[in-house]
Formats: structure tokens, C-alpha cells, sequence
């Protein structure tokens, strides 16, 4: 039985994943102006993006999403947790889930259009989810009817903008930082 080498490029692909999940919980905290522009969406698109092992794009993202929603729960939001988590956090999973599918299928080669659709994809993808699930759970101050959707989807306007922002911004730092080390180092390049 041989030990497969160890890519240097797993690692930092890795960095770049856990260094989005440390941004995330610094910036936490309070519901803002700004709130949702974050790394959480461009972390997912990224995974999807680069990580040849399909298994690790949804791996990382995902664990790295709940060591940071834990970390967020603890310091922040301990009113708010049900559990180690909040009401409805499998909603959230399941839309950062969908958003490194949208980085599988859409970015299979950086550009800033690609990044561009990309990230329009994954705001309106998380949107979708996230606030459907808000709307559903037992803390929502939504009705549980159509008339309480819609409401739960406007009032989430604002913060899918921020997402998408937040996707363009982060996504721009890290597929175009990752692009200029794969040029400057080859064996990042390499799966």
C-alpha cells in the first residue's frame, strides 16, 4: 500500500477556506448595513471552484462554516442557539451547499464573468434557501403563508445585495490571488 503524496496545493487551498471562516467570525457580531457582506459565499464558490476531490469542495466549506457558526453562537448569539447551533441552520447548509455547486459548474475557468455570474448565482441561490428557511422557522416574524414569504424575501433584499457584493470583493482577493501564486509557483498548479 503507497501513502499518497501530500499537495502543497491542498494547503493552501485549505488557508484560503480557513482564512475566510476567521474573517467571517471577526466580522459577526451585529446586524448592520453590511451585514452578509462576508467571505461565506466566495469561500463556497472558491471550494467548488478549485478543489479537484468533489468530496473536499463541500467538505471544507461546510466544515469550516460550522466551526465558525459555533464560534459566532459562543461569543456573539449564545440567546440564540438552540443546540450548539440556531433554529433553521441546516437552511444555511443546504444554500453554502448550493453555492460551491454553482463554483463546480460555473466557474470552471477564473474570469471576472464567470466570477460576475458566479456570484449573482450564489446570492440569489443563498437567498432563496436561507430566507425560505427563516421564513419556516419558529423564530421567524413572518406569517407562515404566502403573504409572509414574499414579505421574508423583500425585507432580505438588502442583505443578498451584501452577499453579492461581499462574493464579487472576497471572490476577486481570492481566485485572483490563488490565479497569481499558481503562476508564480507551478506546483499549485498541479491537482
Amino acid at each position: 500500500m503507497s501513502i499518497k503524496k501530500i499537495q502543497p496545493r491542498f494547503f493552501v487551498l485549505l488557508a484560503f477556506i480557513v482564512a475566510a471562516g476567521i474573517l467571517r467570525v471577526t466580522t459577526a457580531g451585529q446586524i448592520t448595513a453590511i451585514s452578509n457582506f462576508s467571505p461565506v459565499g466566495a469561500m463556497a464558490l472558491f471550494g467548488g471552484a478549485y478543489f479537484s476531490d468533489k468530496w473536499k469542495s463541500y467538505v471544507f466549506p461546510l466544515l469550516t462554516m460550522f466551526l465558525s457558526d459555533l464560534l459566532i453562537m459562543k461569543i456573539y448569539f449564545p440567546e440564540m442557539s438552540t443546540g450548539p447551533l440556531y433554529d433553521g441552520w441546516y437552511w444555511n447548509y443546504l444554500a453554502i451547499a448550493s453555492i460551491v455547486l454553482c463554483g463546480q459548474f460555473i466557474i470552471r475557468k477564473v474570469s471576472i464573468g464567470n466570477l460576475v455570474i458566479a456570484s449573482v448565482a450564489a446570492a440569489v441561490t443563498h437567498w432563496l434557501i436561507s430566507d425560505f428557511g427563516l421564513w419556516r422557522s419558529s423564530v421567524s416574524m413572518y406569517t407562515h403563508d404566502f403573504k409572509g414569504l414574499i414579505e421574508c424575501y423583500v425585507a432580505a433584499i438588502p442583505f443578498m445585495r451584501n452577499m453579492f457584493i461581499g462574493n464579487i470583493v472576497f471572490g476577486a482577493l481570492m481566485f485572483f490571488s490563488f490565479e497569481y501564486a499558481k503562476a508564480k509557483y507551478p506546483v499549485l498548479a498541479q491537482q
